[in-house]
């Protein structure tokens, strides 16, 4: 694994992980989820995983996760248009021609809102929050009603932010490819009555990302 320093995004400093060949055709670049950063347990299983299959991946910080890091002192989520900034910035240092782009939950989330702008090549959701916790309600599909990006949203069947029966009622974009986790939560996690593991859910996305890229890229 490799580890370089990232121009600072959005006024703050950070810096990237890279795991995979150099030479590597296809890139991907995920950005973490709201509570843990880009080297949590599960960040790092997936790029790992997925870059032993020979794809690039690069990982990176939003700038509130990258204050808390320097700090130690945990932050809230930046505001969207901070987020959002962070996206372009990152695109922008990135030197791979039409990269995939993607994330673990509010990582997902904001690749998903600039994907169609970006003209990437595909967007990959690990755990989508479709609805804040207990609030089926207040849906955050609407731009994933018209999404022009090929799109994988990997989600765990007992999913808080939207599970397997919430999430299959609603009216998605035909470009959005839905692949569910045997009794997985938000972090894919299976009941150990399931008799099922984490690890086997996390396997099994990393699967599922490697597949959808090579579709697309075929």
């Amino acid at each position: 694994m490799n580890e370089d320093t990232l121009r600072p995004a959005a006024g703050q400093g950070s810096q990237r992980l890279i795991d995979g060949p150099d030479e590597a055709a296809t890139t991907l670049i995920l950005a973490h989820g709201a509570g843990a950063g880009m080297d949590s347990p599960f960040m790092q299983a997936v790029a790992l995983g997925i870059a032993a299959r020979g794809l690039r991946v690069i990982r990176f910080e939003f700038p509130y996760m990258a204050a808390s890091r320097r700090s130690g002192m945990r932050r809230p989520p930046d505001r969207p248009a901070v987020l959002r900034q962070a996206w372009l910035d990152v695109l922008a240092l990135t030197a791979a021609a039409r990269p995939f782009i993607g994330g673990k939950s509010l990582g997902g989330r904001v690749a998903s809102l600039v994907a169609d702008e970006l003209d990437v090549a595909g967007l990959v959701c690990l755990g989508y929050p479709f609805h804040p916790v207990g609030k089926p309600d207040v849906l955050r599909i609407d731009h994933l009603r018209v999404m022009r990006t090929p799109t994988l949203i990997v989600q765990g069947e007992r999913d808080p932010f939207g599970s397997v029966h919430e999430v299959g009622g609603y009216p998605l974009s035909p470009q959005v490819r839905l692949r569910w986790l045997p009794d997985g939560d938000h972090g894919f996690t299976p009941r150990v009555a399931s008799g099922r593991t984490q690890a086997e859910n996390w396997c099994k996305a990393v699967d599922a990302v490697c597949d959808f890229v090579g579709a697309v890229c075929r």
